[in-house]
């Protein structure tokens, strides 16, 4: 039996995926072809956020919150190579810092509602 969701739940869920499926593009466009940095080694840094999307898109809910930690290191290399690097790549970095952020709003919001829905009896 499906279960119908509160809209912010279908709604952060939605926000989630894009974010996620955003950070693992820019991750590999930024590595392998707009900015690379060496030999192209750095795109591997999305192979954890691969791992994610199944788990956001049957909204399991453990996922949400390990990607909502996990989102952390993307924020803080995104953050560094915002401040040290110059030109294109500090500009990837910016987009990678507001990507996080939302990201990780998303999971937030989804976790707070879903639990909201349970308590209510609604889940």
């Amino acid at each position: 039996m499906q279960h119908v969701l509160p809209p912010a739940v279908a709604w952060s869920q939605r926000v989630a995926v894009a974010s996620l499926l955003g950070l693992i593009v820019l991750g590999l466009l930024w590595e392998l072809q707009l900015a690379p940095t060496g030999s192209g080694m750095l795109a591997l840094k999305v192979l954890p956020l691969t791992f994610a999307v199944s788990g956001l898109l049957k909204r399991r809910m453990y996922t949400y919150r390990w990607v909502a930690l996990l989102v952390w290191l993307y924020f803080v290399e995104g953050v560094v190579r915002a401040t040290g690097d110059r030109g294109l790549s500090a500009q990837l970095a910016l987009i990678e810092v507001v990507l996080t952020l939302v990201l990780f709003a998303a999971c937030a919001v989804h976790v707070r509602w879903r639990l909201r829905a349970a308590a209510g009896g609604a889940a």
